[in-house]
């Protein structure tokens, strides 16, 4: 094994795994790092809308993910604090159904569809600990293997790429400027349950009540995946989560939610007996300048987003088959004269597709309370048929933000001319 390639991809997970597979189709040498070993979890939400779905599709890879144990779900049903919208997610891409796929099946998928790409060299095990950096330019790696003597290894690229997630420290060595900070109020935790009962068709259930915030997604092997969020400022509840997690998301459903239906049903599920809690205790939704000279991020290392709105693997997919593009256009000798230019259409692509549902998930972060006016507005969007399709539609794509507020506003002016 050589040690020089076109580009190093640090971080093997959704966004590097795709973003080597996509190069090495184009036929560029790639060297795929990852501190971790596949199979292998990871703390994440793990839904993918359609969008998503088709892209995997175009990876070659769809079938081998619906072969998971993992169902697909079309209907979603949201509770923003009594405002009910229940329906059926669009289709796009010529699909409809979504997927909450474990990442311990999702990401070695991936991972081997790389590896198997004639033109990509992955190491797993492999912990990066420093960039190597000559005149200001980023010109490698170096780290050392898991299971080596200590050794420390250099490999040198045209290009270094962070895909190493929301702490990046490719990220941070290579020193990109953040653009935008919103931090989070709340504390999340996620676990999984077993004999958990929904009525009718599988579905997504989403609550916002008050302060706290809850999220059931059916995932793989009969399990659902449950996420709550509560104020980081909330002594109170902290104090009871921090004692035993478990007992503080039955607590916290039991009387932050018991007004719905979530809470008698949780009451009869059980938690996944291999399966702990995962807590976070605060996150920035964040956006970070994506490429200077010799590097390159995606996915949850440019930006990351509140898991509310469930959109980290699609960006993560979406930013990958973005910087292969670009990168594409042009020999690996000859990207260190087109950082800059490469650098504005990245970024910009990258805002322009991503940046309303980023502003979306900071709505979700801050822990204010919901207007009266946009509760009502709910309300009507929830008995509305294309008006909950549209609504839905904003999370795959199929519909913008603007489009949802032209809804409510042919809403509002019925009413008013009742």
């Amino acid at each position: 094994m050589g040690n020089a390639y076109d580009i190093i991809v640090v971080g093997a997970r959704v966004a590097g795994s795709t973003l080597a597979y996509l190069l090495a189709k184009e036929g560029y040498k790639v060297l795929l790092l990852d501190r971790g070993t596949f199979p292998s979890d990871t703390l994440s939400t793990h839904n993918m809308y359609s969008n998503s779905l088709g892209m995997l599709r175009g990876l070659g890879i769809l079938d081998a993910v619906l072969e998971t144990a993992t169902p697909l779900y079309r209907r979603a049903r949201v509770d923003f604090d009594g405002a009910i919208i229940d329906g059926i997610f669009p289709e796009s891409d010529g699909l409809q159904g979504c997927l909450c796929v474990r990442r311990k099946y999702l990401d070695t998928i991936l991972f081997d569809n790389a590896k198997a790409e004639p033109g990509v060299t992955a190491i797993e095990g492999f912990r990066v600990t420093s960039l190597i950096v000559e005149n200001g330019i980023v010109k490698g790696v170096e780290g050392k293997r898991k299971d080596g003597d200590g050794e420390v290894e250099r490999f040198t690229a045209h290009l270094v790429a962070g895909a190493d997630g929301r702490l990046s420290k490719v990220r941070e060595w290579a020193g990109s400027e953040r653009k935008i900070v919103v931090p989070t109020d709340f504390a999340s935790y996620v676990a999984y349950v077993t004999n958990f009962e929904q009525a009718g068709e599988i579905h997504v259930e989403f609550y916002k009540s008050k302060d706290k915030l809850a999220i059931v997604f059916p995932t793989s092997d009969n399990q659902y995946v449950l996420g709550v969020m509560f104020p980081l400022t909330d002594n109170a509840w902290m104090a009871r989560f921090k004692a035993s997690p478990e007992a503080g998301i039955r607590d916290l459903i039991d009387e932050g939610f018991a007004h719905t239906t979530l809470a008698d049903r949780f009451r009869k599920a059980e938690f996944a007996p291999s399966e702990s809690v995962k807590g976070l205790h605060g996150y920035d939704n964040d956006w970070f300048v994506g490429m200077g000279r010799g590097w390159a991020l995606l996915g949850d290392a440019l930006s990351f987003k509140d898991p509310a709105v469930g959109q980290g693997m699609h960006d993560a997919l979406y930013g990958a088959h973005m910087l292969a593009e670009i990168l594409s256009q042009y020999a690996a000798q000859d990207w260190q004269d087109n950082w800059e230019s490469m650098g504005a259409v990245y970024q910009s692509a990258m805002e322009a597709k991503l940046m309303s549902r980023f502003w979306m998930g900071c709505q979700f972060t801050k822990n204010v309370p919901v207007p009266p006016e946009v509760t009502a507005a709910y309300h009507l969007v929830g008995q509305d048929a294309q008006a909950t399709e549209v609504f839905l539609g904003v999370y795959n794509y199929v519909s913008e933000p603007e489009h949802l507020h032209e809804e409510i506003g042919r809403l509002i002016n019925r009413v008013g001319s009742a």
